[in-house]
């Protein structure tokens, strides 16, 4: 229900807005066809939207939308079919019900008032409402209803009105119990003469069904009858007052009743014989019947108001409400032992009739308001009513029931009617009232327990009817006001007339007088006119000086209270006399004090100077308002404070402070407004100095000393100096013996008080001398010595130390007590509020309490000592002003900013003082200032500091008052040494937010030049450099982190590129930033502009304000809080057109990245900040209008750069953000605030760094399922990497962020709390693209920073929390090491070295938290209370599950993530700098059993952690033992790990056939090459290896396992299962291209030459199972795919017959020969495909482009088809021509290419720019196939044939001359070419490296061909004579290293491409040597000799580490520069076989 009406009052403030909301709220009632259609039930939920609608009625009455109002209307139609419990929701008790109705009926009525039409249809038929409810007599809930009706009546039109008066008074018109008095008989007219007389009538009347119909006639004649009995009544109440005197009873005992009966007011009660009588007739009225009765009189009274009745039913109304009056006397004198009920029940029914009595008393109020006329019988009722109503209110004050709440309000609601109707009428009625009033007022001042709770009621009653009756008649009927007053006033000048009687009596009079004089105190400050105090006053002050209160009394103290509250009301005579007066009195009773007859004084004298006058003196000080009054009354209070100091120093004791301290809290309020900077009267600031001189003196000061300083003994008689030197040190070291409200006083005044400064102070020794002359003690020869003794000790306690008492010895005992005051006064100043003094509400710097301190040291020719003592008290003050807000960190809201601002304030003041003469003013104002923002680092990015900084030299008006150039001079070179320091500290910590406040700073200069032509402030801000420059030995500081410096860059609005954002070079703030600052200021002038010509012609059409998205009542309360100036206001017009137009361009932006389109960087750009300069120009204008359209503004603005989710929007959002938090930083909360959850946001879409989902992986999503194990997933469309870098710079702005707010905004630090919260919730989401591993560690970073403010004051409660945060991070960023570690590479400049430089100051700061580790763990083990995520010995952590200890559990997983990220930190070293040679830092040597350690730790916190642990360190044998141990003892919790697959599947594991095993068929699948690995002859084709290999191989594509078709055939060779032959036959049914190939492989298979054995029996049955494999996979075809089957096999067939045609023939017809055959083959089907390249579909053969070509053996031919793509156009038909080669085995060569393929796709997969290009093979047959053609490639030695030039030159003929772009590009295309196939060649050891076997493309590519010789084979019988890895020719070298001596860039270039492939190939060694190993018995000739597979791990050096790697691959690329064997094998080869070289 609560979030319902919140929603309800939302909707309110805006109802176009939410509209929707709104009708979904109408929605929730019961429809109106269902209320109307009978026995409706309604459920709770309905009757909760019915109050959410009547509720927004009731705020929004006008409302456009009518479904409200006909919600409302039709409910309250059907209220009669409420009346029955089967309407209400079960259970609903009736409590519910009542509580419905109340609150409905409430709004209602409200929403009534407002809107007349609502109120007009209402009162329609609420009527008819109110009559059913009137009807349904047995029904609890139609009371329930009448109730609310009778408290919130609705509309009602007259005639429903006069039915429901009718009705009501015809059941609910009470019996009227009038008493039968002895001596009169009138009443019994009265009573006959009632239209109810008779009891029992009127119950069964009451009890029986409602009249049909009412007789008007019969009420007329009703009324004429009770009109005839009426007057006869009155003349018998207008002579009652007078006829109550006699007689006596003994019901009434009490003081009350006993004064009452001697004023004349009792009258004589009832006999014995009618009592009982009357308790009988008032008992049968029951109490239900009451109640209701209540019910129809209030209704009644409202109806009246509401409209005009029948007069006869006004009439009877009236009677009905006299009846009720005047049996109330009756009642009220009933005693409580008369009534036969007792108890609680008889308490019920008293307090139920009492409550009727009060109704009926509004009903005849109500009713004689509704006679308009003035005739004379109008006025007889009057009179009639006054009588009657002050004849029941003498009863209720005489009633024995008179204590009960119900008879209080009756009491009260009887004056106050009676008054109402006096004051209307005036005249008669008036003075009667006054006359009767009188005796009431009196009876009830008489009540002794006025005071208290109870008859304070009756008191507050009389006093306010008086007060109305005063305040309305004082000018027009003010002689019987003046009789009034003058009447009471006589109490209390009459004296006691029974003086002579015992004191039992005497005290019986006094009540009144202490009463009256109370009232008419309250009178005089309710009415607050002068007139009526200067009337009663002189009364007062005549009693005070001549009266009975001359005396000590009581009666004194009540009269000097009431005289002090009519002198706070500042009416000047009044005022003056009152003062004058208290101020005598003061000093008369401190005159007396020790004197003879102050100890025979009464109490009460006392009590007046302790208590009442200084009470007086404080009413005084806080009631005067007026300036010229305080100022009087400041003198006048500290002239008495210097008196009573005087007076009181010749007392003994501790008098001094008696007196002294009760006069402090007036004096600090009459000071809580005096401007103590002001110019100060030299007497005020005398008496100012004399106050805090006695304050001293007496010790009436807060201590200021919080821990006790050590002096050295002075002297050993300072013990007996006497009371004054203990009070000193007392005072200072506490504890403070005096009153608290004193302490708390002299905190206030030293607010107020100007500093104490004296010209000289030999002043101080004549005038305080002579007033220490008043001491006897100072007579005596050494007293004088001695109260100097003590003096100085206490100074020296309260300086802290910093002056040693010895050195105090020229200094007096008065100079003493003069120090220790301003010592007192300035440390009070700053410890009582932290040092804010009075003057106004702007936190300036004028009202830092420095200002005072600091004039003490102007004083000139001080002496040495003095000097140092004011030195020391300066420095005191300060520290004082340090641990004050040092105190307060931990507050949030406006304490907070409160605190903010007094440091602000200081910080400027200290800033201004640096421009003093004095120069050692202006050192201690420097020293301070760098303590303060050491201590305080949020200055440094204050804007208010920053500005005084950099202009308050310029704004100082003595710098240009004062013409003098040295001291110019001197203070400028101050300011740029201060201000270049301080903004080189604020840059290296935030530097975002510092360049925004920069360019702030350069605006406001660039402006302000053109008034001071010789500012310097652009010059200075323009050599200051941020950076990470050495000599700014910044390593550790937030300005070194790569995301921060991004950040910065970005936030410095220079239009960089990504790759320069990432350059750690130095960059300038100030060049960027006065081009940031220019920016900005053409963007405002833009705006400004645009807003001129808008006012100029008058306007256009603009729309409605969009709509907010909830920041509204924040930003609202930021504009009315932070301008309280009222600005001239905007066009609200002007506005709203900007923010339609600025909401509708951003939302468009969105759309336009949410479809993939790219958004424009300068529109982006351009609109933000121009909707920026709009958000900051309308928030500075203070205007309030269009708060939700900015709100939304705001939000877009945070939002939309994270929508967008690339670089260049994420650097104008950054650039935008820092621009909004530094221009108006009341924003940096809200803006946080919506950055924060847009963060979220982005974990929740998974964007960027949280991009969680496989596919966005990296490279391990793009190597499945080859080499890396998982479902091949579909390529992402977005560009993940770029989306990680705007993460990145996002995170570097957040971090600039907690920087700049860590010491200062708790609720933005809580922001940032809850986004690491969020970030590192289960499950994480984290990306685990290795391009993310900078940003990621760097966002840990961050985390870790943040938990270190748990030692931190303002976070320290949160100290549990952030110790699981912490826990949390700790957890995250060793879940980042369980993955296999990966390497990326980006296009963007220094990108890899902010990688490691990110990770490199995330293991620096790791390893420094190492101490607070073992502290923190040591504080949680000795905790009092209990920690409970770090007490007890064994637990279960939230984020670590069950631990045993969790201190050194904790260090343990620290030192393992330290470990880790040091190794992480150095390979991204490696990557960012491979060439290198220097190796990294030494790592300390790590021994085995902390290996072992890391090892457990980390399989305990994440299995995968440990496998990562032993893939990063692949020879340490202690990882992999211990890895291998937990993986087999914990098999079942890694099952769906397969990288611990090697760990227990080992041919160890299969001989012994171990247990292990049987886990396997619930093992999730591993790459491909991992499973290809166990079907190697190693694993003995052992059943359950077999079955996870297939189902690894059945679970994914079998496209995807064709790669691996060589090797999958080499497998059928130790197939005795025959299982590795069933998946294949199963694949080739699942996939016809899967089946084609295995069959062309099968074919390609060599079958053994004629007269040549076999290699083995086993070899044989090889070749024998191929056919009969062929054969089941051709006899497995349905007849579709053996359609397809045939046309393509016979196809190709064809073609590569060919060549046998072609043999025959001689060399010059086979070309003609070719275009025969070609002619002859017809293409069958538009489904052929090229066998080497599946996805490209043949169109065509072209028939001319057939080709014979040289070779050794057949012939073999080159032919060109024309080719499409199998999934894109099939228009776009390109030419792709194949050698079908016969007589050649093509196998080798298919293996080359294969682990060529892996190495391209795993560069490709690390984003490394290297290029290979693995050209398709295939065997078709025995010494058959087909092998593409490199496309637009030509051999090295073809190009030689053209010219005799070497590369470089050919280079230069193909793509002009060097240096130009074509050459340059083809140049890079060379290099990125040649590195690539270095690290292939150097893995595959590929010779016979000739110039034919070279090609380059069109482009400059370079790609090797033909690996006839790889491994270990070489031409030449194998003599290895290319002893170079690579193919690094002189004529490749000239384009790769122009130096010559590899000293040039593109040399390095290359030797980094190179390092780096080989780095990569590396991380994928074992899926490689696999590939590789699986063709080991194919009879290939790579593998005839040696140990390849053995030299091939070898060459891949696992032992070695990253850097060593890096080395060797160095090494192997200058050993292949220009080797001589390369050159000299190029020479055999051309003059061998011709080929150029």
């Amino acid at each position: 229900m609560e979030a319902l009406i919140e929603l309800c009052d939302l909707i309110a403030q805006n109802p176009s807005q939410f509209s929707d909301k709104l009708s979904w709220i109408c929605d929730k009632c019961p429809p109106p066809e269902y209320l109307s259609a009978g026995s409706p039930r309604v459920s709770r939920s309905q009757l909760n939207a019915v109050i959410a609608v009547a509720r927004f009625l009731s705020k929004c009455s006008d409302s456009a939308d009518l479904r409200p109002k006909s919600v409302v209307i039709e409910f309250l139609r059907s209220i009669p079919y409420s009346f029955t419990q089967s309407f209400w929701p079960h259970p609903f008790s009736a409590d519910f019900v009542a509580s419905f109705f109340i609150d409905f009926l409430g709004y209602v009525s409200k929403a009534a008032q407002s809107s007349p039409d609502f109120a007009e249809e209402v009162a329609g038929f609420s009527g008819e409402v109110v009559l059913s409810a009137i009807f349904e007599q047995n029904s609890g809930i139609a009371r329930a209803f009448l109730v609310a009706l009778s408290q919130n009546f609705l509309p009602i039109s007259s005639s429903d009105g006069n039915k429901l008066v009718t009705c009501l008074i015809e059941q609910f018109a009470a019996p009227i119990v009038v008493p039968v008095p002895n001596t009169s008989g009138n009443s019994d007219n009265s009573s006959q003469s009632s239209p109810t007389s008779g009891n029992h009538q009127s119950q069964t009347n009451f009890n029986g069904s409602p009249a049909s119909n009412v007789s008007c006639s019969s009420s007329g004649a009703a009324s004429k009858a009770a009109g005839a009995g009426d007057d006869a009544t009155a003349s018998t109440a207008s002579s009652r007052g007078s006829g109550m005197t006699n007689g006596g009873s003994h019901i009434w005992r009490s003081n009350a009743d006993q004064l009452a009966q001697n004023l004349g007011l009792n009258d004589g009660g009832l006999g014995g014989g009618s009592s009982g009588q009357q308790v009988t007739s008032f008992e049968e009225e029951s109490v239900e019947f009451l109640e209701r009765q209540e019910i129809a009189f209030k209704v009644i009274a409202h109806v009246l108001e509401k409209v005009h009745v029948d007069p006869a039913l006004l009439e009877q109304a009236r009677l009905i409400g006299k009846k009720q009056i005047q049996s109330m006397s009756a009642f009220l004198k009933i005693r409580k032992r008369d009534w036969h009920e007792q108890g609680s029940s008889l308490k019920a029914r008293i307090n139920t009739k009492l409550s009727v009595y009060k109704a009926a008393v509004s009903l005849k109020i109500k009713s004689l308001s509704a006679l308009d006329s003035d005739s004379r019988s109008v006025k007889r009722l009057v009179y009639e009513a006054v009588a009657i109503l002050i004849d029941a209110a003498e009863a209720c004050l005489l009633s024995g029931w008179r204590k009960l709440r119900s008879c209080e309000e009756l009491f009260g609601s009887l004056l106050l009617g009676v008054a109402q109707i006096a004051i209307a009428r005036g005249g008669q009625p008036l003075r009667i009232l006054l006359i009767r009033l009188k005796p009431i007022v009196l009876n009830v001042c008489a009540q002794p327990d006025t005071w208290s709770s109870n008859q304070g009621t009756m008191f507050e009653s009389v006093t306010k009817a008086s007060c109305q009756i005063i305040e309305s008649c004082w000018t027009k009927e003010r002689a019987p006001v003046d009789t009034y007053i003058m009447g009471l006033a006589t109490s209390i000048r009459e004296r006691n007339d029974y003086g002579e009687q015992d004191n039992q009596e005497k005290l019986a009079v006094p009540f009144v007088q202490l009463n009256v004089i109370r009232l008419f105190a309250e009178l005089s400050v309710a009415v607050n006119k002068s007139e009526l105090v200067d009337v009663i006053l002189p009364l007062f002050i005549e009693s005070l000086e001549e009266g009975d209160a001359s005396t000590p009394s009581l009666l004194r103290l009540r009269l000097l209270d009431a005289v002090s509250r009519m002198a706070s009301l500042g009416f000047e005579k009044s005022y003056r006399e009152t003062v004058v007066l208290m101020t005598r009195s003061y000093l008369n009773k401190l005159s007396s004090v020790g004197s003879a007859e102050s100890k025979t004084e009464a109490p009460e004298a006392t009590t007046e100077r302790v208590e009442t006058l200084p009470a007086g003196f404080l009413h005084i000080a806080t009631g005067l308002t007026t300036d010229r009054l305080r100022s009087d009354y400041r003198h006048r209070l500290l002239s008495l404070c210097s008196d009573v100091g005087l007076a009181a120093e010749s007392k003994s004791g501790r008098s001094g402070a008696d007196f002294l301290g009760p006069l402090l809290p007036a004096v600090a309020a009459v000071c809580s407004d005096f401007d103590p900077t002001s110019n100060v009267e030299p007497s005020v600031l005398k008496l100012f100095r004399n106050l805090w001189f006695y304050v001293a003196l007496f010790g009436l000061a807060p201590p200021i000393q919080k821990t006790q300083v050590t002096t050295k003994s002075v002297s050993s008689t300072l013990n007996s100096v006497g009371s004054t030197g203990t009070l000193a040190l007392q005072a200072v070291n506490g504890p403070y013996m005096w009153n608290m409200e004193w302490c708390s006083a002299v905190n206030r005044i030293a607010q107020g008080t100007p500093p104490l400064v004296v010209s000289s102070v030999k002043w101080l020794e004549d005038e305080l001398e002579l007033n220490a002359l008043h001491n006897p003690g100072s007579r005596q020869g050494s007293g004088n010595e001695k109260a100097a003794l003590a003096q100085r000790a206490a100074l020296s306690a309260a300086l802290g130390g910093r002056v040693d008492v010895t050195s105090m010895t020229t200094i007096s005992g008065v100079k003493a007590t003069y120090l220790l005051a301003v010592a007192f006064l300035e440390i009070i100043r700053f410890s009582s509020n932290g040092g804010i003094l009075n003057g106004g509400t702007a936190m300036s710097a004028a009202r830092s309490a420095f200002t005072c301190v600091f004039e003490y040291l102007k004083t000139p020719n001080l002496m040495p000592a003095v000097f140092q003592c004011l030195t020391a008290i300066v420095h005191r003050a300060f520290e004082t002003a340090l641990s004050w807000m040092e105190d307060r960190v931990s507050e949030i809201g406006h304490e907070a900013e409160d605190r903010d601002s007094i440091l602000t304030m200081h910080t400027c003041f200290l800033i201004k003082s640096l421009s003093q003469r004095e120069d050692h003013i202006r050192d201690i104002a420097e020293n301070l200032l760098t303590q303060l923002r050491d201590r305080f680092p949020q200055v440094l990015w204050d804007t208010s500091c920053l500005d005084s900084l950099l202009f308050s030299f310029h704004d100082d008006p003595s710098s240009a008052v004062i013409n003098d150039p040295a001291w110019t001079s001197t203070v400028r070179s101050l300011y740029q040494r201060i201000v270049r320091e301080w903004i080189i500290k604020s840059l290296s910590n935030a530097p975002c937010t510092s360049q925004g406040l920069l360019q702030d700073k350069l605006c406001k200069a660039n402006n302000w030049q053109r008034a001071q032509p010789t500012i310097d402030v652009v010059l200075l801000l323009s050599e200051i450099r941020i950076g990470t420059g050495k000599s700014d030995n910044w390593s550790t500081q937030t300005g070194n982190i790569p995301a921060v410096l991004a950040a910065a860059a970005a936030s410095s609005g220079a239009n960089l590129k990504v790759s320069e954002s990432f350059n750690l070079e130095v960059i300038s703030s100030g060049k960027c930033n006065q081009a940031a600052a220019t920016v900005k200021c053409n963007h405002a002038g833009e705006i400004a502009g645009m807003r001129r010509l808008y006012n100029s012609i008058g306007g256009f059409q603009s729309s409605t304000t969009p709509s907010g998205f909830g920041l509204g009542a924040g930003l609202q309360r930021i504009i009315s809080g932070a301008f309280p100036q009222q600005p001239q206001a905007e066009d609200d017009s002007f506005n709203g057109m900007l923010l339609n137009k600025f909401v509708r361009l951003l939302q468009q932006f969105v759309n336009i990245a949410e479809k993939g389109g790219e958004v424009v960087r300068s529109e982006f750009r351009e609109t933000c900040s121009q909707a920026t300069v709009l958000l900051l120009s309308n928030l500075s204008s203070g205007s309030k209008s269009n708060v939700e359209g900015f709100s939304q503004l705001l939000r877009l603005l945070c939002w939309c750069p994270a929508y967008i989710s690339t670089h260049d929007a994420m650097e104008t959002g950054v650039f935008i953000w820092t621009w909004l938090v530094s221009a108006a930083p009341q924003l940096g909360a809200l803006v946080l605030s919506e950055l924060v959850d847009a963060w979220l946001w982005t974990i929740d879409t998974k964007r960027g760094l949280f991009a969680s989902e496989a596919r966005y992986c990296g490279p391990a999503a793009k190597l499945r399922p080859h080499l890396a194990p998982g479902e091949p997933e579909s390529q992402p469309t977005i560009d993940l990497v770029e989306q990680i870098i705007a993460h990145r710079l996002w995170l570097g702005f957040l971090i600039d962020r907690f920087e700049a707010v860590r010491h200062q905004s708790v609720e933005q630090l809580l922001l940032l709390g809850r986004m690491l919260q969020g970030t590192t919730k289960l499950p994480w989401n984290f990306s685990h693209h290795p391009a993310a591993t900078g940003t990621f560690f760097t966002l840990m970073l961050l985390g870790l920073k943040y938990c270190s403010c748990q030692f931190q004051g303002n976070l320290q409660k949160f100290q549990i929390g952030l110790q699981l945060l912490e826990d949390r991070i700790y957890r995250a960023a060793l879940g980042w090491f369980a993955y296999e570690p990966e390497w990326y590479d980006t296009n963007y400049t220094n990108f890899t070295q902010c990688e490691a430089q990110s990770v490199s100051l995330f293991v620096h700061y790791l390893s420094n938290v190492k101490g607070d580790a073992v502290q923190f763990g040591s504080k949680a083990n000795g905790q009092e209370n209990g920690n409970p995520l770090t007490d007890g010995n064994d637990l279960y952590h939230p984020v670590w599950g069950q631990m045993e200890n969790y201190a050194v559990g904790r260090e343990k997983r620290r030192q393992l993530l330290l470990m880790l990220c040091q190794h992480e930190a150095d390979r991204l070293e490696v990557w960012a700098q491979p060439t290198n040679t220097k190796e990294s830092s030494s790592r300390p040597k790590i021994s085995s059993d902390k290996w072992i350690e890391h090892t457990r730790t980390a399989f305990a916190v994440d299995p995968r952690i440990a496998l990562s642990v032993a893939s990063r360190f692949p020879t340490n044998t202690f990882v992999k033992t211990e890895v291998t141990q937990l993986v087999q003892a914990h098999i079942v919790d890694v099952r769906n790990i397969p990288e611990a697959l090697p760990y227990f599947i080992t041919p160890k594991a299969v001989d012994d056939n171990s247990v292990l095993l049987q886990q396997l068929p619930h093992w999730a699948p591993c790459s491909i090459t991992q499973a290809l690995e166990f079907l190697t002859p190693a694993y003995k084709g052992h059943p359950r290896v077999m079955a996870y290999v297939l189902r690894v191989l059945e679970s994914y594509p079998p496209d995807r396992v064709t790669f691996f078709m060589p090797q999958l055939v080499q497998t059928l060779r130790h197939d005795e299962g025959r299982l590795v032959e069933g998946y294949l036959l199963r694949a080739a049914q699942r996939s016809d291209i899967f089946a084609h190939i295995l069959i062309w492989h099968l074919q390609g298979e060599t079958v053994p030459e004629a007269g040549k054995d076999p290699n083995n029996g086993k070899n044989g049955s090889f070749l024998e199972l191929l056919p009969a494999v062929r054969q089941r996979i051709v006899d497995g075809f349905s007849p579709k795919a053996l359609d397809i089957f045939t046309r393509e096999f016979d196809f190709f067939d064809k073609v590569t017959s060919i060549s046998g045609v072609l043999y025959p023939l001689p060399k010059e017809e086979r070309r003609a020969g070719i275009r025969r055959e070609l002619e002859k083959i017809e293409l069958d089907g538009d489904d052929l495909y090229l066998p080497t390249a599946t996805n490209k579909l043949v169109t065509g053969i072209i028939v001319d482009s057939g080709i014979p070509l040289q070779s050794a053996a057949k012939v073999p031919i080159m032919i060109t088809f024309n080719v499409v793509d199998r999934d894109g156009d099939r228009n776009d038909i390109k030419p792709q021509g194949c050698i079908f080669k016969v007589g050649d085995d093509c196998r080798q060569d298919v293996l080359a290419l294969q682990v060529i393929s892996l190495l391209r796709d795993i560069f490709e997969a690390i984003g490394l720019n290297l290029y290979l290009f693995p050209y398709g093979v295939l065997p078709t047959g025995p010494e058959r196939g087909i092998i593409e053609v490199v496309p637009n490639s030509r051999s090295r030695s073809q190009m030689g044939e053209t010219t005799d030039g070497g590369l470089f030159e050919i280079f230069q003929q193909d793509y002009g001359p060097v240096g130009s772009a074509s050459f340059e590009a083809a140049r890079q295309n060379f290099i990125i070419s040649s590195a690539g196939y270095a690290v292939a060649s150097l893995l595959l050891q590929p010779k016979d490296r000739h110039n034919g076997n070279l090609l380059f493309d069109n482009v400059g590519r370079l790609v090797h061909i033909d690996f006839g010789f790889i491994l270990e084979t070489s031409p030449g019988g194998n003599m290895r004579f290319e002893s170079a890895h690579f193919k690094l020719s002189h004529e490749m070298t000239q384009l790769l290293d122009p130096s010559g001596v590899m000293k040039s860039d593109t040399w390095n270039q290359f030797l980094r491409l190179c390092v780096k492939g080989y780095l990569a190939a590396r991380r994928h060694m074992e899926g490689i040597i696999t590939t590789v190993a699986l063709m080991l018995d194919s009879g290939l000739p790579c593998f005839s000799r040696g140990d390849p597979i053995g030299n091939l791990r070898k060459r891949f050096h696992p032992e070695m580490s990253e850097r060593e790697a890096a080395n060797f691959m160095t090494h192997v690329c200058k050993d292949a520069y220009n080797k001589w064997t390369t050159a000299g094998y190029d020479l055999i080869q051309y003059l061998q076989q011709g080929i150029e070289k």
